[in-house]
């Protein structure tokens, strides 16, 4: 089994900058997507970004212009740019794989964003 592990998460204010990373334990050459979802208290999780194995991007609307996500398949790494945060970013951000169909996630890191 795939092990995901997040990083870069923490406290910022309203219009700060993160960089949220996810290693992972295996090469993610071969992975169908890798994605970014998040939860906030009281809320669904959603996915919030999503990169194909072929490179193509897809984000939630709220993020879009300020998000961005990339791989790195030779450091097995994915990331997620997070520019202009808003306190409605606040959640915990997970990482996501789905390798020929088979689904990982990470175990979470917390995002604040204080007004």
């Amino acid at each position: 089994q795939v092990q995901l592990v997040e990083s870069g998460g923490g406290l910022v204010q309203a219009g700060g900058s993160l960089r949220l990373s996810c290693a992972a334990s295996t090469n993610i050459i071969s992975f169908n997507a890798m994605a970014w979802h998040r939860q906030a208290p009281g809320n669904q999780r959603e996915l919030v970004a999503l990169i194909t194995s072929g490179g193509s991007r897809n984000y939630v609307d709220s993020v879009k212009g300020r998000f961005s996500i990339s791989r790195d398949n030779t450091k097995n790494m994915m990331y997620l740019q997070m520019n202009s945060l808003k306190p409605e970013d606040t959640a915990v951000y997970y990482c996501f794989a789905n390798i020929r169909g088979l689904e990982s996630w990470g175990q979470g890191t917390q995002v604040t964003v204080s007004s």
